[in-house]
């Protein structure tokens, strides 16, 4: 294994990914079109304009916003929103740029061992301007991170991690990791030819904070992690962990499957 490529919000940092559901739910309900949070996270991964485009498209969306505004939206429209949602995400990435708990630490642990770690983003340029120190300060910088505005297209095109596993000298991208927490995520490593890992529990398919992460017991957690595992296998997940914290355990019986190897897995 040479690289392992990260997505951020959900992954490694803002458990439950809660920055960038407030931010599409204010600029929505600003326009008289009140999105659920389960909603809001639908298009999660994705560049946040595009985000914004097919939410757009959803029909029970579509039908709010027509009958909120008394006209289907419009391109220009889908504009509007991206240009406010940016500075009000920009504004609140402060808030949630905490790595979650552990990931640290299993970063340094694969840094020993060589491995060389990036991350991809549909964060915004100007967002990752923002984020960059931030996660410094807490202990957490990839060598190469990328976002949407950086390549052709973004999640689920393959063009991020391609790039990223390219700038990091991946000698073979069938080597590569690419570990998110969305259902784009899994698309976009199963599309650049990498083992595709989903995160369940911390990540936008559960969409909690670490706080109420912790305290999920018994059936409801099994309930919340069965549901984010089933739609991140279905979207191409080779292996799915609970969090990042899972991740020694698992990607050594992904990448060199054995008996030993599956049952320290199966001990996590």
């Amino acid at each position: 294994m040479h690289t392992v490529l990260f997505d951020l919000a959900g992954t490694t940092i803002d458990c439950g990914c809660m920055a960038p559901v407030s931010v599409f739910i204010e600029v929505f309900g600003r326009r008289g079109v009140h999105l659920s949070e389960a909603a809001a996270r639908g298009p999660m991964g994705t560049h946040k304009r595009e985000h914004i485009r097919r939410l757009c498209a959803e029909p029970r969306v579509h039908a709010a916003w027509t009958t909120a505004q008394g006209r289907p939206s419009t391109d220009a429209d889908v504009d509007a929103m991206y240009e406010e949602a940016e500075p009000l995400q920009i504004a609140c990435l402060p808030l949630h740029c905490h790595p979650i708990p552990g990931f640290v630490e299993v970063a340094g642990a694969f840094r020993r061992r060589g491995v060389r770690l990036g991350a991809t983003t549909g964060y915004t340029a100007p967002m990752v301007g923002v984020l960059r120190p931030l996660m410094a300060a807490e202990g957490w910088e990839p060598e190469v991170l990328l976002c949407a505005s950086d390549v052709p297209a973004g999640r689920p095109a393959p063009y991020m991690n391609q790039l990223a596993a390219m700038q990091l000298g991946a000698p073979d991208v069938r080597g590569c990791v690419a570990v998110g927490d969305t259902v784009v995520d899994m698309e976009a490593a199963r599309n650049a030819g990498m083992w595709a890992v989903g995160v369940a529990l911390t990540g936008n398919e559960v969409g909690l904070p670490w706080e109420a992460v912790v305290r999920l017991q018994g059936v409801e957690r099994e309930l919340l992690r069965d549901r984010a595992a089933a739609n991140l296998t279905a979207a191409g997940a080779h292996i799915v962990v609970d969090s990042v914290l899972d991740l020694p355990a698992a990607l050594e019986f992904l990448l060199h499957p054995s008996a030993a190897a599956f049952k320290r897995w199966r001990r996590r």
